[in-house]
C-alpha cells in the first residue's frame, strides 16, 4: 500500500525514501517527443550516497533471500539491477530491446506511452522455479513491465517481485499489472 503524508510525497517504502527519490528527479519537457514530460533519474544514479540508500531500501523491502536473480529492463533498469545483484550476491539478467541478444531469445511486443517496442530475454536465462526480482526505473502505462514479467515466466522464472524507482500513477500501469504487486519508491 502506498503511503501518503502531509508533504504530498508518497511511495511504497514510506515518505523518507519517496522524498529522497523525488529530490533527485529532474523533469525534462518534450522528451523524447513533444508533449512528453520525461522524468530523468540520472541525478539519483550520480549521487553515490542516495543511490546506495535506494538500493539498500529495495533489498530490505524484498529481503535478501527472496530472489535468485535480478532482471533489469533496458536501459536504466540495468543500473538498478546490477547494483541489487551486487549487493545480494545474485546474478543479473538483462531484458533487452529486440536484436541485441546473441542467443535464442523469447520476444514480447508492447505499446509504450509514446510508441511501440519489442523486448527479449535469452531462452536459457533461468532454471525452472528461479525466483526473479524485476526492476526498472519508471512505471508508466505498464506495457514494458507486463511484457517483461511475461518474458521472465516464459523463460522459466518465477516473478518474486517487481520494483520501480518512480511510478507515474496517472498512466495506470499499476492497474494494468494487477493482481501482481508493484513496489514503487516514489509515486506521482
Amino acid at each position: 500500500m502506498t503511503e501518503t503524508h502531509s508533504t504530498g510525497v508518497r511511495g511504497d517504502s514510506g515518505p523518507e525514501t519517496a522524498r529522497l527519490v523525488a529530490s533527485r528527479v529532474l523533469d525534462v519537457p518534450d522528451f523524447p517527443k513533444p508533449g512528453v514530460m520525461f522524468k530523468d533519474l540520472m541525478p539519483l544514479f550520480a549521487d553515490g550516497a542516495a543511490f546506495r540508500d535506494v538500493i539498500d531500501g529495495i533489498v530490505a523491502y524484498h529481503g535478501r533471500e527472496s530472489f535468485d536473480a535480478v532482471v533489469g529492463i533496458e536501459a536504466r533498469g540495468f543500473v538498478v539491477a546490477a547494483a541489487i545483484a551486487y549487493a545480494t550476491g545474485v546474478g543479473v539478467v538483462p531484458v533487452r530491446k529486440a536484436g541485441k541478444l546473441p542467443r535464442p531469445a523469447y520476444a514480447a511486443s508492447y505499446e509504450l506511452e509514446y510508441g511501440e517496442a519489442t523486448l527479449e530475454v535469452h531462452q536459457d536465462a533461468f532454471t525452472a522455479g528461479h525466483r526473479v526480482l524485476v526492476v526498472d526505473d519508471v512505471l508508466a502505462t505498464g506495457g514494458t513491465a507486463a511484457a517483461t514479467l511475461d518474458l521472465v515466466e516464459r523463460a522459466g522464472g518465477t516473478v518474486a517481485g517487481f520494483t520501480v524507482l518512480l511510478e507515474l500513477s496517472f498512466l495506470g500501469g499499476r492497474d494494468r499489472l494487477a493482481p501482481r504487486p508493484v513496489h514503487a519508491l516514489l509515486t506521482v
